[in-house]
């Protein structure tokens, strides 16, 4: 049974020693906690029974939000797991009166890039280089007009 609850410490100290294996190296640990313990941040997790397979957050900039990451464990990909992540985001920043999602994509990660499309998020610029030799495409989706 598939649950997602808002990350907690313990959630992380769970998944430290695979962060980088079972998920890749988007954080070290120590960053990832200041994150989780930040005010502005509000971190949820998917788990498989009591397994985690992905988590994901934002980051308030009032009155909008930044995505920092969405996260699945790399042997969960493509189940559609980062899809109900990005929708509960939006719900959760919704309900934080969000007006703006924000969020940065590699140019290459081409079934991410669908995905935010998919749910509305639209292009609106280009931070040349940002991941090494590929671009970061700036997405935003606009929760101002949305009920």
């Amino acid at each position: 049974m598939v649950t997602i609850t808002k990350m907690t410490l313990d959630d992380l100290n769970n998944i430290k020693d695979i962060l980088i294996s079972d998920f890749d190296d988007f954080w070290n640990y120590s960053i990832f906690k200041s994150e989780l313990e930040s005010l502005n941040s509000h971190y949820i997790v998917i788990k498989d029974n009591s397994k985690i397979i992905g988590f994901a957050g934002i980051k308030l900039c009032s009155p909008d939000c930044d995505i920092m990451n969405i996260v699945i464990r790399k042997n969960f990909r493509n189940q559609g797991f980062g899809s109900i992540l990005l929708k509960e985001l939006i719900k959760l920043s919704k309900s934080l009166g969000v007006q703006n999602i924000f969020l940065e994509v590699n140019e290459k990660n081409i079934p991410a890039i669908s995905l935010y499309n998919k749910l509305g998020f639209e292009k609106i610029s280009i931070r040349k280089n940002y991941y090494k030799e590929n671009n970061a495409i700036i997405m935003k989706l606009d929760l101002s007009h949305k009920v």
